[in-house]
């Protein structure tokens, strides 16, 4: 058995009053996720998230202390993936989808979240987030 682990964040702000959440949509398989991807060498997790969530929208975060969620999946027969997520408030707003892996970025109103969230293991992030970044606002 192969083992992987990346780390990502669930990437919120407030806008007009409203809590959203930053999702993207991957190119290859098309699922509505959060920004993530693989721990590089030498990295922390946070290290990995921060980057990541940089190199796929060219959004800056802040971490919220608090939250770190761990989704293990099998994405392949024969490998067990774990990903670390953490919180994390935006510190810019605008985004540009990184090339050949991001089809579209969205800030998406946290109620709605779920109806664009392709696996359940996202939609019960968003749930266990939402308490955290309702006391950081």
């Amino acid at each position: 058995m192969q083992y992987e682990k990346s780390c990502g964040a669930v990437v919120f702000r407030k806008y007009h009053g409203n809590t959203e959440l930053l999702l993207i949509k991957h190119t290859t398989g098309g699922h509505w996720s959060f920004p993530k991807g693989h721990v590089e060498a030498g990295e922390t997790e946070q290290q990995t998230a921060r980057r990541e969530v940089f190199e796929e929208t060219s959004v800056q975060i802040d971490f919220c202390p608090g939250f770190r969620e761990v989704v293990s999946y099998s994405p392949r027969r024969d490998v067990m993936k774990d990903v670390i997520y953490f919180l994390a408030h935006a510190r810019n707003y605008d985004f540009v989808p990184q090339e050949g892996e991001i089809a579209r970025i969205r800030w998406v109103e946290i109620s709605l979240a779920h109806s664009f969230l392709s696996y359940d293991n996202d939609k019960q992030l968003v749930n266990r987030a939402r308490p955290l970044i309702r006391e950081f606002f």
